[in-house]
């Protein structure tokens, strides 16, 4: 089982257009894969993808899959560690780093390593898509200079 609250979430109020919608009042209910599709914006197809790589384990009955309250928690996490850039193994092995007896300190300790790392990439990246942002208007504003200069005058 996983605390939702493992990977921090650099934003102080979540964009609730981007977050998984709440889970059922309950904890202890169970969705089935159309609801947790409708609740995380996910599809069927990512749900099975993450149970084949041992991500979700839903309780099955017959052909159904149903989803629990570790299930859901961890799935908050795989949607928030994804938009965040982390990769599945990296994901996977915070996941299997909850420990509730000694309140998720590992797993914290490395979320934190993990998004401190992710940041300086995103900060990079960033700057870099500045620089060629500055760039490419320079050469747009070169080119509009030139195309005025060496347009025919209109005559009235």
């Amino acid at each position: 089982m996983t605390s939702a609250a493992s990977l921090p979430d650099p934003a102080e109020k979540p964009d609730p257009a981007r977050a998984p919608a709440a889970a059922p009042a309950s904890d202890d209910s169970l969705m089935t894969i159309r609801q947790m599709c409708a609740a995380f914006d996910v599809t069927a197809r990512a749900l099975r993808f993450y149970e084949s790589r041992d991500l979700l384990a839903p309780l099955r009955r017959g052909q159904q899959r149903l989803y629990g309250r570790r299930d859901r928690a961890r799935l908050t996490l795989i949607v928030r560690g994804k938009r965040f850039g982390f990769s599945l193994e990296q994901i996977r092995q915070l996941l299997d780093l909850y420990e509730p007896s000694n309140r998720n300190h590992a797993q914290t300790e490395a979320a934190l390593a993990v998004a401190r790392a992710r940041l300086a990439d995103m900060e990079a990246q960033r700057r870099d898509l500045g620089l060629a942002i500055a760039e490419l208007n320079d050469l747009i504003a070169i080119a509009e200079r030139q195309i005025a200069a060496s347009a025919p005058e209109k005559s009235n």
